[in-house]
């Protein structure tokens, strides 16, 4: 979970930061934006790259590996004396939430009883909203106070920290099941696995192309400071939380509804920002919303994909990460190109309507009676 959360916050640090990182090296929020972009589209390759290269190697190996190469990054960033070095390492950071992720969020069913597996599969992807209610709002006051290198340099420390505790209290993990490229290859054609991809290309596109740009809409629309941006997003990130315990338990009984109603969420807030979003309580309020349903959406989507694949557990978390990181990549690189020719408005409203597809994806699931196959 420490992992996953030195992961999420370094790869969502930029959001908190992207006007004043802009600024520093004079480029637009479009351009800025494109911190968001890279790592995904590399998560998105070296998912399935490097789980298959490295099928063999101890995976709490591989999980410190990729934790020395996220402190490296983090560094890199800290020191960029220019723009394209900070591209440089979000590319590092990119490989690294690919792997990790792809290891890490399958690992549950190795960590604890069979009883306790969704349990803790909840208390792994808590890191998610904990990296938006802690390690995002922390790391822009950092900025705010100190500048924004001094927020990469503090995650770069950070992560170090996470290392040793990684190496101290996991146990050896030798690997279980090698996963092989013939094997992702098969997974689609897999129905579900189908309906699983396309109902998170949604959600994940609805949600990070509105959310990487929510600084600049709160600065231009909602006219706040930068100092209470950091209260905006910390009121996100405490929803978020919530929305991932509530999530967690509600999927296990209705994966079907409670994926449709986080959607939903994500597309009422969205839809209603550009109108209610002008005043602050609204705004707020908006967010509070969006954040609970945004916090069920990591489980929701693993747990789609898991019961697609209940056979092939890290097979099923290497298209997850990918599917995610890919749509994640793709979704700020259009929000970008929105929000450069038009406004922060728009991007919500067109997020919103992808989300509300979402909801109808999931709809014919439930009226197709499309059923998961039990494991073997």
């Amino acid at each position: 979970m420490l992992g996953i959360f030195s992961i999420v916050t370094t790869e969502i640090l930029p959001i908190g930061l992207l006007t004043s990182i802009g600024s520093s090296f004079t480029i637009s929020d479009g351009t800025a934006g494109l911190m968001m972009t890279m790592p995904g589209f590399l998560a998105a390759l070296s998912a399935p790259l490097v789980t298959v290269a490295t099928g063999r190697v101890d995976r709490r190996l591989m999980l410190g590996a990729f934790t020395v190469l996220l402190a490296l990054a983090n560094f890199l960033a800290a020191a960029a004396s220019s723009y394209w070095l900070v591209l440089v390492s979000r590319v590092m950071v990119g490989v690294t939430i690919g792997g990790f992720w792809s290891i890490g969020a399958g690992l549950a069913g190795r960590l604890v009883p069979a009883g306790s597996v969704a349990r803790a599969t909840s208390v792994i992807f808590a890191a998610v909203p904990l990296g938006s209610v802690v390690g995002l709002p922390l790391g822009t006051l950092i900025g705010d106070l100190a500048g924004w290198r001094t927020a990469f340099l503090v995650m770069g420390v950070f992560t170090v920290g996470v290392l040793v505790l990684l190496l101290l209290v996991v146990p050896p993990l030798p690997a279980a099941r090698t996963t092989r490229l013939h094997v992702l290859g098969g997974m689609f054609r897999s129905v579900n696995t189908r309906f699983a991809l396309g109902t998170t290309f949604l959600i994940v596109l609805a949600h990070f192309g509105t959310y990487t740009y929510v600084a600049p809409f709160l600065e231009r629309v909602t006219h706040v400071g930068s100092g209470s941006i950091t209260v905006f997003l910390l009121g996100y990130g405490v929803a978020g939380i919530a929305g991932n315990f509530l999530g967690g338990v509600a999927v296990a009984r209705r994966p079907r509804a409670t994926f449709a109603v986080a959607a939903a969420m994500i597309a009422g807030a969205t839809l209603l920002l550009p109108v209610l979003g002008r005043w602050e309580p609204g705004a707020v309020a908006l967010l509070i919303v969006w954040g609970v349903g945004y916090g069920a959406v990591p489980v929701c989507s693993q747990t789609w994909f898991a019961k697609a694949s209940p056979d092939s557990p890290e097979a099923s978390s290497v298209l997850f990460t990918a599917s995610f990181q890919a749509t994640f990549s793709t979704a700020a690189l259009l929000g970008g190109v929105v929000v450069d020719r038009s406004s922060p408005s728009t991007v919500m409203t067109m997020g919103g309507a992808a989300a509300l597809l979402m909801v109808l994806v999931v709809w014919v699931h439930h009226m197709g009676k499309v059923s998961w196959p039990e494991p073997g």
